[in-house]
């Protein structure tokens, strides 16, 4: 397994060295490797999975044309993901100053089998999950996308994030406590309705 990650990142190094030196063409294999997890992570901070690839697209747009500020003796998805995060933020805040609201997808609602009633009391639970998430602090909300999402490690984690393990434990408990916290009325009201509904 070291050996397969070993060679992921020569293969990463090359074909960053590529990019450097005008080959466009090495840059897709990284943006292969990575836009699942980019758009997860983008996913986790919008709740709009057109937002997140918008998002993960433009980061990528935005690593290749600073390629040249990129320390290539370093890997590439902790500074991508910086990239992506300032994104996210960015979208995040001026999203809030329009006080948007994520559409429900009218496919989605055709193709659950869901009553109405049903489909609604659902998208009322995401969407207060969301605005739970919104709540947290940035590095609270961050760490719980990437893991809880993302199921990145720990060592993953810290490598992301730039952080020591111990931190990335403390960090994410602390995180965990603080949603459980804000989830707590939600989860009470919807324990209510569904002994009303027994």
């Amino acid at each position: 397994m070291q050996a397969q990650a070993n060679m992921d990142t020569l293969d990463e190094r090359a074909l960053l060295t590529q990019c450097r030196q005008g080959d466009r063409d090495s840059f897709d294999p990284i943006v292969l490797r990575y836009m699942r997890q980019a758009t997860g992570f983008a996913l986790g901070w919008t709740g709009n999975q057109e937002d997140a690839l918008d998002l993960s697209q433009e980061a990528f747009a935005r690593a290749y044309r600073s390629l040249g500020s990129f320390d290539a003796t370093r890997p590439f998805f902790p500074w991508y993901h910086k990239i992506l995060r300032n994104l996210c933020l960015n979208h995040i805040s001026r999203a809030a100053r329009r006080h948007e609201v994520p559409l429900v997808d009218g496919e989605e609602f055709e193709q659950t089998g869901l009553t109405p009633q049903q489909h609604a009391e659902r998208e009322e639970l995401r969407r207060q999950v969301w605005q739970a998430l919104r709540r947290l602090d940035p590095a609270h909300r961050e760490i719980l996308i990437l893991r809880e999402f993302q199921q990145l490690t720990y060592a993953e984690l810290a490598t992301v994030l730039e952080i020591p393990r111990g931190t990335v434990m403390s960090r994410l408990h602390e995180a965990r406590r603080k949603l459980r916290l804000q989830l707590e009325p939600v989860l009470k009201n919807q324990e209510l309705r569904e002994c009303d509904d027994a």
